[in-house]
C-alpha cells in the first residue's frame, strides 16, 4: 500500500462532521455574543467547544467512540482537520488562527463520559 502527501490522516466522516459542527458553533457564538452571521469567524476554542456540543447532540453517549473510530483523540485532532481543510482551500482561517487554539480545550474522558448527563426531563413528564 503507497501513500501519498495527499492521504488523509482521519475518517472522510470526521472531514464532513467539521462542516455542520462549524456551522452550529457559528449559530451558537455569535448569537450570545449579540453578532449576527456576517462575521461569522469563531475562534479554535469555540469550535472546539461547538463540536463538543453538537456531537453529543448528535451521537448522545457515543460521542467519544465516534471520535475514536474517526482517529480523534483530543482537541487538537480537530484543529489538525481544520487546518487540513484550509490548506485544501475548503475553509478560511485569519491571521490569528493557528493549530495552537485548538490544543487542550478539554479531556474527551472528562467532557464525554464523565460529566455526559443523560436528560431524562422527557422520560417521566405526564401528558
Amino acid at each position: 500500500m503507497t501513500t501519498t502527501t495527499k492521504t488523509r490522516k482521519y475518517h472522510p466522516n470526521a472531514y464532513r462532521f467539521i462542516f455542520p459542527a462549524l456551522r452550529y458553533s457559528q449559530e451558537l457564538f455569535r448569537q450570545s455574543a449579540g453578532q449576527g452571521m456576517t462575521d461569522a469567524h469563531i475562534t479554535g476554542q469555540e469550535l472546539s467547544h461547538g463540536i463538543r456540543l453538537y456531537a453529543q447532540e448528535q451521537f448522545g453517549m457515543l460521542a467519544r467512540l465516534v471520535f475514536n473510530r474517526w482517529g480523534i483523540h483530543t482537541t487538537e485532532d480537530f484543529g489538525k482537520i481544520v487546518f487540513e481543510l484550509i490548506e485544501r482551500g475548503d475553509m478560511k482561517k485569519t491571521e490569528d488562527d493557528c493549530l495552537s487554539d485548538f490544543c487542550d480545550v478539554y479531556d474527551f474522558e472528562e467532557v464525554f463520559d464523565d460529566q455526559y448527563i443523560v436528560d431524562v426531563s422527557r422520560a417521566f413528564s405526564h401528558h
